[in-house]
């Protein structure tokens, strides 16, 4: 069993990535910011990932953060809930590097960034969440620089190693 924060500016495939590992072991796929959609969604928010909607989201997030935590509550309790199952491979989403620092004192893991050069160079989302992605000193790194089977070629290869062990 083994937790890991997988990161990466939009568009480089983190979403891939977790497909991928779920084609060969048993993974649960969670996001810091799924209770956020859920409060974005009732307000209005048609569940479109423009870079306005990123904003909205990475400024709720903020604001739980600060009112009650919500976020990391979530994620802890589902890592918790993971370690009880017989899953192989959790996937935590988490954006901001101080969120990231804050789950890994809560919760033995390890950190993934996802880059994809062709997406993100010299991008500016306008978030926070987005926009300081970079700045975090990650565990591993998965370059998504081919195509689709050189990147499950990748993650298929990373995770018979970490897997195993």
């Amino acid at each position: 069993m083994k937790i890991y924060v997988i990161n990466g500016s939009g568009g480089t495939g983190k979403d891939t990535v977790c497909e991928v590992a779920a084609k060969y072991y048993k993974v649960r796929n969670i996001s810091s910011i799924t209770p956020i959609v859920e409060i974005a969604k009732f307000a209005g928010w048609n569940g479109e990932k423009t870079d306005e909607a990123r904003r909205l989201l990475a400024r709720l997030k903020e604001v739980f953060t600060e009112y009650n935590d919500l976020s990391l509550n979530y994620c802890v309790s589902e890592a918790n809930e993971f370690l009880k199952s017989d899953e192989q491979i959790m996937f935590v989403h988490i954006r901001e590097p101080k969120e990231i620092e804050r789950f890994k004192k809560k919760i033995n893991c390890n950190t993934i960034l996802v880059r994809r050069h062709s997406i993100t160079d010299g991008k500016i989302y306008g978030n926070s969440a987005d926009d300081e992605v970079e700045n975090y000193d990650y565990d591993y790194i998965i370059e998504n620089d081919g195509d689709l089977n050189d990147l499950e070629n990748k993650v298929k290869n990373f995770f018979e190693k970490q897997v195993i062990r």
